[in-house]
């Protein structure tokens, strides 16, 4: 469980590019998500570009990681040929967990940067991305090397109390 407890919110990055074998490794973690019926509704974006990655920045208040990452990576959500449609959400958190994971794997840096559900934030990456109707951004993940080694977490956030033994 190292890379759990290892994770971090990475906002600063070297400008070393991430190689095409790490990046395809993020796509694999993300895919073998659980997801509800098997549904898979994800679909991915890597964006390398820097002039894509500064569109992509002016998308949310709070994309400025994407300002400073190699790379992008658009998760988004296919909304057709969903067996469960109002499930899709908690495949695609355990998607984007598992890029974060990865990445700390491989000793690399990410940050989630939320995207749905705010329709504002979603419209604005599809007209950047100029993306299908079929496809919902739903999260930005800003992945590189990070610039410094990343803090170590402060105490341990298991709380005994929320731990209920019957």
């Amino acid at each position: 469980m190292n890379p759990i407890f290892k994770r971090s919110s990475v906002r600063q990055f070297t400008e070393e590019p991430v190689n095409i074998e790490a990046i395809e490794q993020l796509m694999r973690a993300a895919m073998a998500a659980p997801s509800a019926g098997n549904q898979q509704p994800w679909e991915f974006f890597i964006v390398r570009d820097e002039t894509t990655r500064m569109a992509l920045a002016t998308c949310s208040p709070y994309a400025v990681p994407v300002k400073h990452a190699p790379c992008v990576v658009v998760v988004c959500t296919r909304t057709s040929d969903l067996r469960f449609p109002q499930d899709a959400p908690l495949d695609m958190s355990a998607a984007t967990e598992n890029i974060l994971l990865e990445a700390t794997a491989l000793g690399l840096g990410a940050c989630w940067l939320g995207i749905a559900p705010e329709r504002d934030r979603m419209t604005a990456v599809q007209v950047v991305l100029g993306m299908p109707k079929t496809l919902e951004p739903f999260a930005l993940v800003a992945v590189g090397h990070p610039a410094s080694e990343p803090e170590p977490k402060g105490p341990s956030r298991y709380d005994e109390t929320r731990v209920h033994w019957m």
